[in-house]
This record gives structure tokens, sequence and C-alpha cells, in this order.
């Protein structure tokens, strides 16, 4: 009985301790991948400020950007092209922001609502996601897909083309 009750303590005691902590610096090893018809590859620097309580998401709050001169499809002429004012015009408007609204629980995980700015353009997207806590590391987890037509890049065809999937993981470290 006694076994039992300092496990239950600990468990009590480490779930409290975890509660407590709600925010988060982002780590090494961080992925941003896009999908789409005329492009795929991934962006390399993303920097952001993120609260998150999964006990308590209501009380959540990310504020993510991206580097948009970090994009790579692994073709720099690719890369280039990109990066001009055709697609990103990353001298024009060299950062994507998003910038959470709410968070909510879902059956699955969790959902952001908010706002991405690209192009100097903002949009209402919603990203279903899932955080997992394991052996003392932490990973936000989210596939969503952007419509590039939205944000005025390259030619619209009002097809699913439009549309680019992205796959984003992002390993967070307790802040102190």
């Amino acid at each position: 009985m006694r076994k039992y009750l300092t496990a239950v303590s600990s468990l009590v005691v480490s779930g409290y301790a975890f509660a407590m902590v709600a925010g988060w610096r982002i780590a090494e090893g961080y992925q941003i991948r896009f999908d789409g018809k005329y492009a795929h590859g991934s962006f390399q620097k993303i920097e952001g400020n993120i609260r998150f309580d999964p006990l308590h998401p209501d009380d959540s709050h990310f504020e993510v950007s991206v580097d948009v001169a970090s994009i790579d499809t692994g073709i720099e002429l690719k890369n280039k092209h990109a990066r001009g004012e055709k697609w990103f015009d990353a001298d024009r408007y060299p950062r994507i922001y998003f910038v959470s609204k709410a968070v909510s629980r879902t059956d699955t995980g969790f959902v952001v609502h908010g706002e991405l700015e690209l192009r100097g353009i903002r949009k209402e997207l919603s990203i279903p996601f899932a955080f997992t806590s394991t052996g003392g590391q932490h990973l936000f987890y989210g596939k969503f897909k952007v419509n590039r037509g939205d944000f005025g890049i390259g030619k619209v065809s009002g097809k699913e083309s439009d549309s680019t999937s992205v796959e984003v993981s992002v390993p967070v470290l307790a802040l102190e």
C-alpha cells in the first residue's frame, strides 16, 4: 500500500509540475515541410514564443515566424525563384507570421485558431496539432493546407493544386 501511495503521490506531483509549465522554447531539430504541385521542400529557420498547457489549452498562445529566405527546395534555382516577386517576394516580405487567437482540445489532440500572414496578407487559419511529452522530450506536430492563391502566390486555377500541404514538427524545451 505504501508503494502505491508513493507512486500516486509522485504522479500527482509530476503532473502538477508539468501543468505549471506553460512557456516553451523551440529546440533544435524542428521541421517545416511543404508539398505542392509546383514545389516541395522545407523552411530552415523558425522563431517563436509559445505558451501552452495541455491541461488548460484555452490559456495558450502561439506567436511564430518563419524566415522566407530559408526556403530549401533542394534546387538552388527553384529557391531563388521561390524567394522572388512572383512567389514569396522575400525582399518585401521576409517573414511568414502566425499568431494564435484561440486554442482548444479536440477528440484527437488540439486545434489552434489564428491568423497567418504571408506576403502582407492576413487570413484566418486553423491548425490541428498533437502535443506529446515522452521521457522529458516535448513535441508539437501538425498537418494542414494553405491555399497559396489566398496570398497572391503564383497563378491561381481554383483547383486543389492551389493548396500546399504543410507538415510541422517542433520539439520544445520548457522555459525555466
